[in-house]
């Protein structure tokens, strides 16, 4: 089992930035992607950004984040983060962690663990 716990999240004006952190504990070992999913009212789950989680770092983003979005890892304190820059009212939503096996897939049926959830709300 991993477990993930969501920080972060928080509303803002548009242009402003957040920076999302993601702790991971448990059996992260089996770990091959950190995701950043996010999912607004009446829309299907959408993958941000991800990043692998072990050895050299490749990293994955969404057109509509390219450019303004930034996914790291800290493998040392098993945290993954997502800073949000130049934010938009179009990047409401509520933004999820979550941990693959699989190597950078884009599938939200490929995460097995994921963590809470935390609000992200842009105001224009």
């Amino acid at each position: 089992q991993v477990q993930l716990v969501e920080s972060g999240g928080g509303l803002v004006q548009a242009g402003a930035s957040l920076r999302l952190s993601c702790a991971a504990s448990g059996r992260t070992f089996s770990t091959a992607t950190m995701g950043w999913f996010r999912q607004a009212p009446g829309k299907e789950r959408e993958l941000v950004a991800a990043v692998t989680w072990s050895g050299g770092t490749t990293t994955y983003y969404a057109n509509s984040v390219k450019g303004r979005f930034t996914i790291s890892r800290d493998n040392a304190k098993n945290t993954v983060f997502l800073q949000m820059n130049s934010l938009k009212p179009e990047d409401t939503a509520v933004y999820y962690c979550a941990a693959s096996a699989a190597i950078l897939t884009a599938r939200p049926g490929e995460y097995e663990y994921w963590g809470q959830g935390t609000q992200v709300t842009v105001s224009s």
